[in-house]
Order: C-alpha cells, then structure tokens, then sequence
C-alpha cells in the first residue's frame, strides 16, 4: 500500500534519513561490527556505498511508483565491487542485513520522535522492507555475475600462463638451463616475474609437471579448484588437466582424476620438456591401464619403447610371425609369456597372477618356445634372460598383444 503521508511527515522522515551523515555512520559501524570482511575494506569504501544505496533506496521508496531497474543498479554495482575485493556473499549479506537492520531502529525512533503514527510507520517499514529484499537480490546477482567473469577471467589467465609454461608456447624452443628461470629466461616466455608471482610462482622455484587424464571441464573445474594453491598452478593444457606443483598432489586427488603422471621437481626452464615427457607417459600408463598417481621414472620404459612405433612392429612381426592375432589360444600363450616378464620371471608369481597352476604356465610357456623360437632358458629353473633380450621380447608381446586380432601377423608362414 502506498501510503498518502509520504508527502508530510513520513516524507519528511525519509529525507532526512537520505541525507543525515550520523545514520550513514551508524549503517557503517553496524556493518563492520557484524561482518569481518566487510571490516577490512577503508571506512570511506563503505560510507560510499551505504550512502549510495541509502540515498537511492529511500529516494525510489518515497516516489509513487514502483522500483525500476534503474533503483538497483547502485546495488548491482556494489555487489560486483565487492565480488572483486574478495568479499563473500554471506560476509555481504550480512553487512547490509545489520546496516539494514540499525536504519529500521533509527527510522522508529524518529518517526516515533515525530509524533507518526505506529500504524504508518509500520506500513512504511514492511514496504520498505519488501524493497530491502529485492535490494539484497540485485547484490548477489552483482555479486554473481561480476564472480563468474573474475572466474573466467582468471580462469583464461591461468591457461594462458600454463600454456606458455609447458607448451612455450609464446618462446623460441630454448628457454633457460638446469639454474632456473632468469629474466632473460622469463622474456623467452614471453613472461614477467609479476606474470608468475600473481599466480604464486616464482622464478628460481622447482616444481613437479602434473599431466592428467581429465578431459571432462566439469571434472576439470571440481579437481582444478582442489589442486590450486599453496605453491601449485593447474588448468587446461591441450584440453586436458595439467599443471605445476611444488608438492604432489595426494592420492585422494589422483583418484579423483583418475590417472595421474608427474614428473621430479625441477626448474621452470625445463617445463616444456617435461610436459612432453608426461603426456608421452600418460599415454603408455593408459594403453597399460593403469590408475592413480604414478612417477614419469617410474614409466620411463614403457615411454620410451612407445616412442619407436615402427621399430614395435618390426619386433613384434619378426619375433612373434608364428602367432595369429586372432588364434585365442595364440593370445593365451602370449599373454602368459608377457606376465612371465611382467614378474621377474617367476613361475609361482605368474601362475599366483593368473590363477593358474604352475604347470599349465610352464606348458604355455613351452608352446610358445616351440612356436616363435623363444630361448629356451625361459622358465627353466633358475634361467634369467640379459636385460636386452628380457626388454625385446617383452616389447614384441607386448605390441602383438595390443594389436588388431583381426590382423593377420606380418610375416606369418604359408600353410
């Protein structure tokens, strides 16, 4: 209801309470009392804004009409300002809610003061209180709004660092040494040191390179904001999550992206290289698949011999010509010899893995002798193959097995 007394006394009360410095002061120090984040910002940063949403409030309120859109712009922009100060939305709410609430007391006292009846006080104040909610609205969608922009902002800012990082992106392939990042090494970048202090990095620091196997931006964005912070940088990197840490990341969080690889801490100058190196890991960790947090050294092996595609083919056909793809006893026998190698050459552990007996693994192992030419240490007592022949054959199985089984094998014999 709109109430006719606007135009005397109750007019007369909302003027003076647009433009009484001492209510602002009192909105203020209400505020501040009842809200620490607002308490940290200057006192005139909050004079500003109480008085602005005071004067406009009370001046929309006091027409006789209802508020336009016009009336909660001061709002939007205080909600947003505040979203850039780092302020919360609940530390918001509740500085305007005790401001809000210490102008109500002074608006009864007053009118009270005045000689206003209570009836039309009360009507004026559930009136303007309507006006207060719709007020607060305006801030949190300020707030909101202005914080998902500094989200992605920062977001694109974040990217944008690590792809310089690991990609080098915007250098010239050569950018620093086994020192650390110099200036000259940050120019080569195309960085400043205050571009890597704003995200909590510093130049002269060691930090493991993260690749993992996210590719989702809904997972992303859930495991990014608990992996960012206390000295670690994380984002989207060719579409996937990666990042710079200075500690590794726990095993919860590992989980929680599934496969993880890291490489030792090291400088910022050698980035580029050791991004390169993970995601040539992750990409064996994953055709082996694995799970979980695992060490690039760890998978240096596998990395390395999935680097030489062609030179796999050519020792899988040549060692492994007598094996047919898509013979499902072949792939049985291959198996078992992969696993053999896969623990040490130990028939009890390989039969243990399989759940097999040990006798059928030693007759597998014996087929395969027969049919590839295998040495025919393997399996024997005490018999141990040389580290090269172990790493060939095992490679040759290896890449037969991960093969098409509707291939025929290369240089199968005529039957």
């Amino acid at each position: 209801m709109r109430m006719p007394e606007r135009a005397g006394a109750l007019g007369a009360l909302l003027r003076e309470l647009a433009t009484d410095r001492r209510v602002v002061d009192e909105m203020v120090e209400a505020a501040r009392e009842h809200s620490p984040e607002v308490a940290r910002l200057p006192t005139a940063e909050n004079r500003r804004h109480v008085a602005a949403l005071l004067t406009a409030g009370l001046a929309s309120f006091e027409r006789l009409a209802e508020p336009s859109e016009r009336d909660f712009a001061e709002a939007r922009r205080l909600g947003a300002d505040r979203a850039a100060q780092g302020v919360s939305v609940a530390g918001l709410l509740r500085g305007v809610q005790a401001g809000r609430q210490r102008v109500v007391e002074i608006a009864l006292d007053r009118g009270r003061a005045a000689g206003i009846p209570d009836t039309a006080l009360l009507d004026a104040l559930l009136e303007l209180g309507r006006y207060a909610s719709a007020l607060e609205r305006a801030l949190v969608d300020g707030h909101h709004t202005a914080e998902l922009e500094l989200a992605r902002t920062r977001r694109d800012a974040r990217n944008r660092l690590l792809r310089r990082l690991l990609l080098d992106e915007a250098g010239d392939g050569h950018p620093g040494d086994d020192l650390g990042l110099r200036p000259d090494d940050l120019a080569a970048f195309g960085l400043r040191p205050d571009d890597l202090a704003a995200f909590g990095l510093r130049p002269d620091g060691r930090y493991h390179c993260v690749v993992t196997e996210l590719t989702d931006p809904a997972r992303i964005a859930a495991v990014e904001r608990q992996l960012c912070g206390g000295g670690a940088l994380f984002g989207t990197v060719d579409d996937r999550l990666a990042g710079l840490c200075v500690r590794l990341p726990p095993a919860d969080l590992a989980d929680a992206a599934g496969l993880v690889v890291a490489a030792p801490a090291r400088p910022l100058a050698q980035a580029p290289a050791l991004h390169r190196l993970c995601v040539a890991a992750l990409r064996a960790a994953s055709r082996a698949g694995l799970r979980g947090l695992h060490r690039v050294v760890d998978l240096a092996g596998e990395t390395a011999l999935a680097a030489q595609p062609a030179l796999a083919d050519l020792v899988s056909g040549e060692l492994l010509a007598a094996l047919d793809p898509a013979d499902e006893f072949h792939r049985q026998l291959a198996s078992t010899a992969l696993t053999y190698l896969d623990h040490g050459q130990r028939l009890d552990r390989t039969a243990e893995a399989l759940h097999l007996h040990p006798n059928t693994v030693r007759y597998r192992l014996r087929r395969v002798q027969e049919l590839t030419g295998m040495p025919p240490t393997l399996a024997e007592p005490g018999g141990r193959w040389p580290v090269p022949q172990t790493v060939r054959w095992w490679w040759a199985l290896r890449t037969w097995l991960d093969g098409d089984p509707g291939l025929a094998p290369p240089h199968r014999p005529a039957k």
